[in-house]
């Protein structure tokens, strides 16, 4: 389990392919600080097992992952490219505070930004929903986007065929996460919140 909460900007060092999954090795340092084999690490939102750890020639060290067909084709981690930044958070500890929303690194689809508007201390960024996601989406409620927890400050209308959701950014999330450089076009993880899917089923097993 995870809050939405990046820790650190780490980037894609190498991918090994094969006919059903990839190997990722990744660049990082702070979340690699206590990490041990089989600890989980968010990846632009995505719940990934830690399978080894390596020291990389520039003081800082390289972990390993692997990642099934599945998670590559559901997520964007299949368009990772040598080199490409990714968000890192590490699992939250129970004495954590719990400071976005909780989070499980279980990518329910893939976005795309479609605008982003800069003002003078913050950018408004429109990202296109995936139709079967916005009945989960609600305006001032929690989404993930790309392993960052966000609030959503605008919503489309409950009928558009083209759905969409705005999040405004604050100076620290342009910082200190990827989504300071995403652009038009981009594709985004999101993760809606979790409590929503449970009610819904809740609801149609009564009915």
């Amino acid at each position: 389990m995870f809050t939405g909460i990046v820790e650190e900007v780490g980037s894609l060092a190498a991918r090994e392919e094969s006919a059903d999954a990839a190997v990722l090795r990744i660049r990082a340092r702070r979340v690699l600080e206590d990490v041990h084999l089989g600890d989980s690490i968010s990846v632009n939102g995505v719940c990934l097992t830690v399978t080894g750890v390596e020291p990389d020639a520039d003081g800082s060290s390289v972990w390993s992952t692997d990642v099934m067909a599945e998670t590559l084709r559901r997520s964007s981690l299949g368009r990772l490219t040598d080199g490409d930044p990714v968000n890192l958070e590490r699992a939250v500890a129970p004495h954590t505070r719990l400071g976005g929303h909780i989070v499980q690194g279980h990518v329910d689809g893939v976005g795309t930004v479609v605008s982003r508007t800069p003002s003078e201390h913050w950018d408004v960024v429109r990202v296109a929903l995936p139709p079967q996601l916005a009945r989960y989406v609600v305006e001032k409620g929690s989404i993930t986007v790309d392993g960052v927890s966000l609030t959503v400050s605008a919503l489309s209308a409950a009928d558009d065929p083209e759905p969409w959701l705005e999040v405004s950014l604050i100076p620290a999330t342009l910082r200190e996460t990827t989504l300071g450089g995403r652009a038009p076009g981009d594709p985004v993880n999101l993760e809606v919140d979790v409590i929503a899917k449970y009610v819904e089923r809740l609801l149609g097993a009564r009915r």
